[in-house]
């Protein structure tokens, strides 16, 4: 009988295996796709020798995380590649907000009125980044604080919505690009705790970067998959699982999944009947003939750029998407160019180009022409550089992973209670109703990205229960 059957191999799930392999105990992992990966692939979704990622492309969170830094990823071929600028925000006139590996850089993006408001808000965090993101993406209850003043304090000015962090800046760029940071997760801006989503991303930005992996976000994935090997795991690929007896017999099951679909798979009938899924995304996936002629030089130099032409518009186009039930007419878009500094992902003189705007949750409709339009506002003549494109709406982005359920690539909104406590009201979010079945998907705490923090608690959870049996 095996220690851990691992169900779904994403980032969580993969992490959830190594950690477990890592304490010797015996892990497979099932996966229904043909490769690893979940969020974190890279296919050719448009010509040969174009490499695009499917979801996940930038990882300002990945390169942060506990979970990854604690393992030798490198050595099995993870390779972070950092642009010039991690994150740059071009406004109508041909300017540009940036979010630089510099502090002062960025403040000095502001304008001078807002440049000491900027400083004063993220000085205190900066040399305690490592450990208050620990702390921030270790809980619930799965470590104690090291730093609890500081979490505390960091605490006090996230927990409120980012409309009223707004209110510290006086001109429109530093809250058009605060704007933009916070709608990465599709929350309200002025949602609960929503000012931490931004301070998170404006901090990881200062401290560690806004990286790309070389090759693509299937780097991670395969990495992680060859060290759950080389400890002594194996990977079954492949390999749909519609109901626990499809199995092998083990003492703990572990699901990278929806909660839905767990709920499906284990027989726990509505147990996760109220969980709310989120806004969906419509993506595409560009071959371009050349670099994109972004009027604003700053974009030129940034592997991601988010549009968005002031603070009012970004969140119209959320509310749009989240409480309007339609899509916006000027979407947000977030935007990587991974080729600006990987050249491995496209042709020689080629780029690669990822964009996605955020529509209602299930929306079968085709945004391509108001994120084209959107893009020409701050990159003009940017159609004629387009080869072939890939789009990919809420019905397609769930068929390629099933934990994108509506185009929902959060598995879950964002928002409210369920920000912090997902998928249940409970202290307990990686444990179910069956005391060996657990969940350890973006569902979970600290919830989405390519971070592995999920996996990584809810790791500990098991072998706790584990070492009980």
């Amino acid at each position: 009988m095996l220690d851990a059957v691992v169900v779904g191999a994403g980032p969580n799930g993969l992490t959830a295996a190594v950690e477990l392999a890592r304490r010797g105990f015996s892990v497979a992992l099932f996966e229904a796709k043909g490769t690893v990966g979940g969020g974190a692939r890279t296919e050719e979704l448009t010509l040969p020798g174009f490499r695009h990622d499917p979801c996940s492309a930038a990882h300002p969170l990945a390169v942060s995380s506990p979970a990854f830094r604690g393992l030798p990823l490198e050595r099995h071929g993870l390779e972070w590649l950092h642009p010039e600028l991690p994150m740059a925000h071009p406004f109508l006139d041909g300017t540009a907000a940036v979010l630089s590996r510099s502090v002062g850089e960025t403040a000095a993006s502001f304008g001078p009125r807002d440049a000491g408001a900027y400083r004063r808000l993220v000085t205190p965090f900066l040399h305690r980044w490592d450990t208050l993101v620990r702390d921030f993406m270790s809980l619930p209850l799965t470590a104690l604080p090291r730093d609890p003043v500081t979490l505390a304090r960091f605490g006090l000015v996230g927990l409120p919505p980012s409309t009223w962090l707004a209110r510290r800046f006086h001109d429109e760029r530093a809250r058009t690009l605060l704007a933009g940071l916070v709608a990465h997760v599709m929350a309200p801006l002025n949602g609960f705790a929503t000012s931490a989503i931004g301070l998170v991303f404006a901090l990881a930005a200062h401290t560690r970067g806004w990286p790309v992996a070389r090759g693509g976000s299937q780097a991670i994935s395969d990495a992680l998959a060859a060290h759950l090997r080389e400890l002594g795991g194996t990977v079954h690929t492949d390999y749909e699982v519609k109901r626990l007896d499809d199995l092998p017999p083990a003492r703990a099951y572990v699901f990278d999944t929806s909660p839905t679909a767990l709920a499906r798979i284990a027989g726990f009938g509505d147990h996760y009947a109220r969980y709310r899924y989120g806004p969906g995304v419509f993506k595409i996936d560009y071959a371009l003939d050349g670099p994109v002629p972004w009027t604003a030089p700053e974009a030129r130099r940034a592997g991601t750029v988010q549009i968005g032409a002031d603070s009012a518009e970004i969140g119209a186009a959320l509310r749009a998407a989240s409480r309007e039930n339609r899509a916006p007419d000027a979407p947000f878009l977030i935007t990587v160019q991974p080729s600006v500094v990987d050249p491995t992902r496209a042709p020689e003189g080629k780029h690669v180009f990822w964009v996605y705007g955020h529509v209602p949750h299930g929306w079968t409709g085709d945004l391509t022409d108001a994120i084209e339009r959107q893009l020409e506002r701050f990159a003009p003549g940017f159609r004629d550089r387009v080869l072939a494109r890939a789009t990919a709406g809420p019905p397609e982005l769930a068929a390629r992973n099933a934990n994108y359920v509506g185009g929902d690539i959060a598995t879950g909104a964002v928002s409210g209670l369920q920000m912090l406590l997902r998928p249940k009201l409970s202290l307990y979010p990686y444990a179910t109703p069956h005391p060996a079945v657990f969940i350890c998907s973006q569902a979970t705490p600290p919830g989405p990205g390519v971070h592995g923090m999920p996996g990584h608690n809810a790791a500990k959870a098991v072998w706790r229960r584990l070492r009980q049996t």
